[in-house]
């Protein structure tokens, strides 16, 4: 790198294996297979999700490239719901404007649902959950791999600096420290920022990076364990309970179940741990519409079963109030996203644009990805018990990377692999 070099700029260098990306609009019917197909197969949590989308989107159709990915990423971890269902609103968006926008939310949201509300019919009529243990347990190794070739694909497009690197260097203990996940990408955006302001780069502007990126994770004094932000997240469901207006043990009503879920969906940032925190505290504490024992089912559906786990709240409206119940909370907890996308996806193009706006979006880049890795090594410890499940992961990362095998085919085998070792 010359001294002259300023690698806070958001420009890429050309990557052999990311072609640039195809022009016009994608017709709506190919949109909605995609995130049809998506939505049935995405098992495993978000950062599950945004891999097999990298991998469809971005390496095998090219409908974006990976520093526009990269940018819709970073936003969607800046605002409140769900970040897999609002990459692919904003892929749709980016893809075919406003009817994109609706289909490939919609899409992506609608098998879980199904799913969900099938077996919260089951639920309701036997009175028990079916078993999904087994398909997990073939599947989690997958994931595991499926996960990792997009870290380190995306990870070749957004560390592009020593100082990216020193973020996400930052980024990544901070996230396994227990910091906050906003903190974390206020803080990469911050430090990114520091070092955009500088008016030269070099061997001192190159030092003023490196030493901005501690930024990150000195935000672990208020926010980390122990540190006065600590309770925040277990206090703010609490605080908020009381927001939509229905009174403490009221009746239910369809109206009063829409206001519920679209205050979740509202404000909500952070892991399905964090849903539960909140349903917790609106419909067992406050509302009494629903027993412990009735949430922890709720949860335990959304977790084993594919797409956003937001779907719990499919499984809920059921439990409550059958098909328009169903209906009536899904709606509610994922329209809020629909809003936030439709109103910020038209600036993420302007803010790459603008230098300052697009370090920012490089140090977010940088620290999202850093999430993505922490969250992927604490899913290993629990997916990669045995010996079967070891050696799904193996098989799949060789299968990715040198026969590029497409991952809904891997998730499905690796799901026929844990029915099949649980007989």
């Amino acid at each position: 790198m010359t001294p002259s070099a300023d690698p806070s700029t958001s420009e890429h260098p050309p990557l052999h294996d990311a072609p640039a990306p195809t022009t016009g609009a994608t017709p709506l019917p190919e949109l909605a297979l995609l995130f049809l197909k998506l939505g049935t197969i995405a098992f495993g949590g978000p950062a599950a999700h945004i891999a097999m989308m990298e991998d469809e989107v971005v390496r095998r159709r090219r409908w974006l490239t990976r520093e526009q990915f990269l940018d819709y990423l970073g936003a969607t971890n800046l605002i409140p719901g769900p970040n897999s269902t609002e990459l692919a609103i904003h892929i749709g968006h980016a893809r075919a404007g406003w009817r994109g926008l609706l289909i490939a939310g919609a899409s992506f949201i609608l098998p879980a649902a199904l799913i969900v509300a099938t077996v919260a019919w089951a639920y309701m009529k036997f009175g028990t959950l079916p078993q999904g243990e087994a398909i997990l347990h073939g599947v989690k190794p997958v994931v595991i791999a499926v996960v990792l070739q997009a870290i380190w694909r995306l990870g070749r497009s957004a560390v592009k600096s020593p100082m990216l690197a020193a973020v996400a260097a930052a980024a990544t203990v901070a996230a396994a420290l227990g910091v906050n996940e906003l903190v974390i990408l206020a803080g990469a955006g911050g430090a990114m920022a520091l070092a955009r302001s500088s008016s030269t780069w070099g061997a001192a502007g190159n030092a003023r990076g490196v030493v901005a990126a501690p930024v990150v994770a000195s935000a672990a004094g208020w926010s980390g364990p122990g540190g006065a932000g600590a309770g925040a997240t277990s206090a703010t469901p609490v605080a908020l309970a009381a927001a939509t207006g229905v009174a403490v043990g009221g009746s239910f009503t369809l109206p009063a179940l829409f206001a519920v879920f679209a205050k979740i969906g509202a404000v909500l940032f952070g892991s399905g741990y964090v849903l539960l925190a909140f349903m917790r505290a609106d419909l067992v504490e406050r509302l009494h519409w629903l027993s412990e024992r009735q949430l922890l089912d709720a949860v335990a559906v959304g977790q084993v079963t594919p797409g956003p786990v937001f779907t719990t709240a499919t499984f809920v409206g059921y439990v409550l109030g059958g098909v328009r119940g169903a209906v009536v909370a899904t709606v509610g907890i994922f329209l809020p996203a629909f809003v936030f996308v439709a109103l910020s996806g038209p600036l993420v193009p302007r803010l790459r644009r603008s230098p300052a706006a697009g370090a920012v979006l490089d140090g977010v880049n940088a620290g999202s990805l850093a999430l993505m890795a922490v969250v992927t090594w604490q899913l290993a410890h629990t997916a990669l018990a045995d010996r079967l499940s070891v050696s799904l992961a193996v098989l799949s990362v060789l299968l990715l990377l040198w026969r590029r095998v497409n991952s809904a085919w891997l998730v499905i085998g690796g799901a026929l692999a844990g029915v099949v070792a649980s007989l």
